[in-house]
């Protein structure tokens, strides 16, 4: 049943029942109106709709109302007083809501004849109207979306915050990148100068060399630092599933899509997207990424419509450069577009002075971690750290350091506790034709002594007992050989 009354200055008809299954009653509404009829018929209606309606005849009592509790929608009269129809002041307590808060969503109440004052005051950052006399349905229309769009704001609000705390508390933990050599000098100078660019960086290296923490230096140095850095897998994307991971995909797209989903691509949008293992993505799937690099946008599996993105690429791979500049592999139009900066992460081996650093870097952060003892390494262990070729580059001396830190038993860290393995190395003999260097006794010593500290794991005394030889006598001989 429906029933009708009339106001002073509005004619407005009111639901007996509005069905509160039809309508989410949670929102919370502050209307604002020198008109107490208009209060009234406001506060009956939206009642219905929304969990709280709060009223007020006086503009003065906003910041009260606003300090006292959070309202998902205001609606604001133009007018307050006698013989005032101009809007001013509308317009004035609009501007100052908006002050008090940004996200605040207004809906303002006009005469019937005001729409320019109307659209005036949208200008200014209102977001709908309701002109007097109302419509039931078009009030609760209206005042609905505002409801949606309030939370909406705040739930962005909140996200960008919590996304500001993440980025912050990513630029501020474990992510240095340790390296005082001129391999890694060099690396360094690159970053630096790219950083502050929009160019595409194609980084390459082997698996642990560290390639993911300079995309993220990267990032951290250029104007994007503020906004996000996401990272995808490319190797691990099923064909399937590429698309979908990448572009989005609307509601109903396919089988398991029971709700539109925002693509990576469009989620960095304004920010950093790292394409980690690149080279290892399928030449058809190539020609997808491609043509979102030229165009800069994507299209959600779904649909025809094209979204703009505003993402800059930094990319990785593990795949040697000669193939990654075989056609039949990697496609070369895609390779141009993604390494306008191109930067080679040498791997552990060929940058030793590097590795007491790290090492020493993270066993701080993993003696903070296991009990806060503050371990150090014993000489034997220093020299089984430098000795060793890491074959898994910076993560594999991280997994080490970690380890060992907590199987050490003393404050002092000594080879064993690394449990380096040594069974996949190569052997590290002179080729063939060089041997007859094979049969100098120093070079023979020096192998010797090699195998006896890697088969004890670097243990200095198993290792001596081995050789029958003193522990004195092997350090002297490890001196010599400079082991």
């Amino acid at each position: 049943m429906w029933r009708n009354c009339t106001l002073s200055n509005t004619k407005c008809t009111i639901p007996d029942s509005l069905g509160s299954t039809a309508l989410d009653k949670t929102g919370t509404i502050l209307i604002v109106d020198d008109d107490e009829d208009i209060l009234t018929a406001g506060r009956l209606l939206l009642r219905r709709a929304f969990a709280t309606v709060e009223t007020s005849n006086n503009p003065e009592q906003i910041p009260d109302f606003l300090a006292s509790r959070t309202f998902d929608a205001v609606l604001l009269d133009m007018n307050f007083g006698p013989g005032e129809s101009s809007g001013t002041q509308g317009m004035q307590w609009l501007q100052h809501i908006l002050k008090i808060d940004p996200q605040m969503v207004v809906v303002m109440i006009t005469a019937h004849g005001s729409m320019s004052t109307a659209v005036e005051a949208m200008k200014l950052g209102a977001t709908d109207f309701v002109a007097k006399p109302w419509r039931n349905e078009k009030v609760i229309a209206t005042v609905s979306a505002a409801v949606k769009l309030g939370r909406s704001r705040r739930e962005s609000a909140i996200l960008k915050q919590a996304n500001q705390v993440l980025l912050k508390e990513t630029a501020t933990r474990d992510s240095k990148i340790v390296g005082d050599s001129e391999e890694m000098q060099a690396v360094f100078s690159i970053v630096e100068r790219a950083a502050p660019t929009d160019a595409n960086v194609l980084i390459l290296g082997e698996n642990g060399t560290g390639k993911e923490l300079l995309a993220r230096e990267l990032h951290q140095q250029s104007h994007r630092a503020g906004n996000g850095f996401l990272t995808i897998d490319m190797g691990s994307l099923s064909e399937s599933l590429f698309e979908s991971e990448l572009f989005g995909h609307t509601k109903g797209a396919f089988t398991d899509a029971s709700e539109d989903r925002m693509g990576r691509l469009q989620a960095a949008n304004g920010g950093t997207i790292f394409l980690d293992e690149v080279g290892n993505l399928p030449l058809h799937l190539q020609v997808k990424l491609l043509r979102v690099l030229e165009e800069r946008s994507v299209t959600p599996v779904g649909t025809n419509e094209s979204v703009p993105i505003d993402v800059r690429v930094i990319s990785a791979t593990n795949v040697a450069p000669k193939q990654l500049k075989d056609a039949a592999h990697f496609r070369q139009d895609l390779l141009f577009r993604l390494n306008t900066v191109e930067l080679t992460v040498p791997p552990l081996r060929d940058r030793k002075s590097d590795i007491l650093p790290i090492a020493k870097h993270y066993a701080g952060i993993y003696s903070r971690k296991y009990g806060g003892k503050i371990r150090r390494y014993s000489e034997a262990a220093e020299t089984a750290l430098m000795a060793y070729d890491w074959p898994g580059n910076v993560r594999a001396l991280r997994h080490a350091v970690e380890r060992s830190i907590i199987l050490a038993e003393g404050e002092t860290i000594e080879p064993c506790d690394l449990q380096l393995d040594y069974t996949d190395l190569p052997v590290n003999v002179d080729s063939v034709a060089a041997a007859p260097a094979m049969l100098n006794l120093d070079h023979l010593e020096k192998e010797t002594v090699q195998k006896a500290l890697r088969k004890h794991g670097f243990n200095i005394s198993r290792a001596a007992a081995e050789l029958g030889l003193t522990r004195a006598s092997l350090y002297r001989r490890m001196e010599k050989h400079d082991l």
